[in-house]
């Protein structure tokens, strides 16, 4: 029985429905600052080391909502705790980022908490 292109394109299709499953599957979660959570109490540079970050999967900022908060910035705005005029930050206390490949710079905005050495630069490949 020869195959027609609308089973041609269904294979290929389901199979590309089956790797970005197996891709998502694959991601994992990363708790910052593992039990302690998002605040002073961590070392994030410490944090950081010894953890193997891929594109894809997910930081996971848990803090005291209303305390802090947690914010994607640049390169720059990491060196110099900024953030810019669009950036959004997250408030919920649970909040959730999907890494992308390459550097991942996130900081607390709250006025001295960045400075206080809540930040983190996490590395996925």
């Amino acid at each position: 029985m020869a195959m027609g292109r609308d089973s041609g394109n269904k294979i290929v299709g389901i199979s590309l429905l089956l790797l970005v499953c197996l891709y998502h599957a694959n991601a994992a979660n990363h708790v910052v600052g593992d039990s302690q959570g998002w605040g002073f109490s961590v070392s994030y540079d410490s944090w950081t080391n010894g953890k193997t970050f891929i594109a894809g999967d997910t930081l996971v900022f848990n803090y005291q909502q209303g305390v802090h908060n947690v914010v994607p910035v640049s390169a720059a705005g990491y060196r110099s705790c900024k953030t810019s005029s669009n950036s959004k930050a997250g408030t919920s206390g649970n909040d959730k980022f999907t890494l992308k490949k390459g550097s991942n710079y996130f900081i607390c905005s709250i006025p001295g908490h960045c400075s206080a050495g809540m930040k983190v630069l996490v590395v996925a490949n």
